[in-house]
């Protein structure tokens, strides 16, 4: 399913915890806030290649505020599960800023191409202390209708996503799976090696 596939990406390339500030805007916002300007963003990214320098300079203003809104590091912890405390603190740093790299350059514009064309509506937020649900119905006209659950966690009185469940299909799960069976079969240095060809050949 096409909108399997994006989701898929949306969530690889990650979900939280940018080094460095957020900006002011992603304070204190409520869950529901937090997805509605997250989307809002990632339906601004120019996808339609090639780039003219003015889209480039406003995608990389309009991937960093939406990249705001996710939580990298947490999406980097949970998606290398036990593979996370064996990194060193570099490594574990270098792979944080790659896959919010990935989100940016990859993810972003290939959500953006799908987003763009869609309908959302919100249901009622369910929250449980620090933890939220914020479900969505999308209607595309090549998918129809489909319900999206996104998953945030509140950390110093911000909110961020933390996963995005497709059909009861944890996209953060399935990173780790895919990630697992890398490592598994090769190594962490493999994984790491075919994230940085994804985002070289995003960046051409």
């Amino acid at each position: 399913m096409k909108l399997l596939k994006i989701l898929s990406l949306f969530a690889c390339c990650t979900l939280i915890g940018l080094t460095g500030p957020a900006p002011d805007f992603a304070l204190a916002d409520a869950p529901q806030a937090t997805v509605q300007q997250l989307l809002e963003s990632i339906q601004q990214v120019h996808h339609k290649k090639p780039l003219t320098p003015e889209q480039q300079q406003s995608n990389e203003k309009i991937s960093r505020q939406a990249l705001a809104h996710l939580g990298v590091r947490q999406v980097s912890q949970k998606t290398l599960g036990k593979y996370w405390k064996a990194r060193s603190p570099k490594e574990q740093e270098e792979f944080v800023q790659l896959l919010g790299d990935l989100f940016r350059y990859v993810a972003f514009p290939n959500s953006s191409k799908f987003f763009g064309e869609m309908n959302i509506h919100y249901a009622s937020t369910e929250k449980d202390g620090a933890q939220a649900t914020v479900p969505l119905t999308v209607r595309h006209p090549e998918e129809g209708e489909v319900g999206i659950d996104f998953v945030l966690e509140q950390n110093s009185a911000r909110w961020r996503v933390v996963d995005v469940i497709l059909d009861g299909v944890s996209m953060r799960n399935n990173l780790r799976t895919q990630f697992y069976k890398v490592i598994r079969k090769n190594d962490y240095s493999e994984l790491v090696r075919r994230m940085q060809k994804k985002l070289r050949a995003a960046q051409k």
